[in-house]
């Protein structure tokens, strides 16, 4: 009776991994959607940007999950291809691709070539379900902040004050791109900038610059409050009353932007940058993203 068990019980492990995974890919991709996606002003565009860049991964583990477990040895087989085309890609086998990618693949793999999940419709049932399940729980709040953004569509040149603060933030184009560069090449688009922060001079110009992670935390604002954000120099650390978000006045919505370059350095290599939600990070001054820009400011 035992021998009998055995393939089912290798079954049922396989298939609480493969899930375990998926769901993860469902956290993993839905937050990220909302957090660095979801910009497009078209909603057909978002949702496709959706399924195609942050579901995908859990899509994708969700139907092989199917296949092994309608066909055990394909799927195990298919687990096995998968494994070595993530070992073709990455080439360099480091201990983190080799522990965390490809030998859970090969296990998976082995695990449903010799084992048989039964009863099918259940095992089905939870390969699906839990993920979905995950998707709407780790979801649901983004979706309702998300939909609740203030977007007044004034891109111009913006005089934001409160909190001890009081700047003009640059205008919509190169002094406040939506795209990303260095954080030396940020410094210089702002020294160069003229007047209107729109045309770039021959010569520095010293008008415009960079924020400081000070100024960047005070300004931040939610529907239109300031989010009485607090920087602690000390430990290098943000605190806010309210949880800002990625909205007018500051932000675009309509941006892939999500962080922008201070001109605060946390050493001679790294200079904080700062997320939409207020959160500070130190980044590699070389370091350049198409979502790390910035937006210069000037004195009123």
């Amino acid at each position: 009776m035992r021998l009998l068990d055995k393939p089912r019980v290798l079954g049922w492990i396989a298939v609480g991994l493969s899930t375990v995974i998926s769901c993860f890919w469902a956290f993993w991709g839905i937050v990220e959607n909302f957090h660095e996606g979801w910009y497009y002003e078209s909603l057909l565009s978002n949702v496709g940007l959706m399924f195609v860049q942050y579901l995908s991964p859990m899509l994708i583990f969700m139907g092989v999950t199917l296949i092994s477990i309608s066909w055990p040895r394909f799927g195990g087989g298919l687990h096995v291809i998968f494994a070595l085309l993530a070992a073709w890609f990455f080439q360099a086998l480091t201990n983190t691709v080799m522990f965390l990618l490809i030998a859970p693949l090969i296990g998976i793999g082995v695990l449903y070539w010799f084992g048989r999940p039964q009863p099918r419709k259940i095992a089905v049932s939870l390969a699906v379900g839990l993920p979905i399940l995950t998707l709407i729980i780790s979801g649901t709040e983004s979706v309702l902040r998300v939909s609740q953004r203030i977007d007044d569509g004034n891109l111009q040149a913006r005089l934001v004050h409160g909190n001890g603060v009081n700047l003009i933030w640059a205008p919509d184009g190169q002094g406040w791109p939506r795209t990303g560069i260095t954080w030396d090449e940020a410094q210089q688009v702002c020294q160069y900038l003229g007047e209107d922060g729109l045309t770039p001079a021959p010569a520095p110009q010293d008008i415009w610059r960079l924020p400081t992670v000070d100024e960047a935390v005070r300004s931040m604002a939610r529907h239109g409050q300031n989010s009485g954000g607090v920087w602690d120099a000390g430990i290098a650390k943000a605190t806010y009353r309210t949880t800002p978000d990625k909205e007018s006045p500051l932000w675009n919505v309509h941006s892939q932007v999500i962080y922008w370059w201070t001109a605060t350095e946390a050493d001679e290599e790294h200079a904080h940058m700062i997320v939409y939600d207020g959160e500070v990070w130190p980044r590699a001054k070389q370091f350049s993203l198409p979502y790390l820009g910035f937006r210069c400011v000037k004195q009123p």
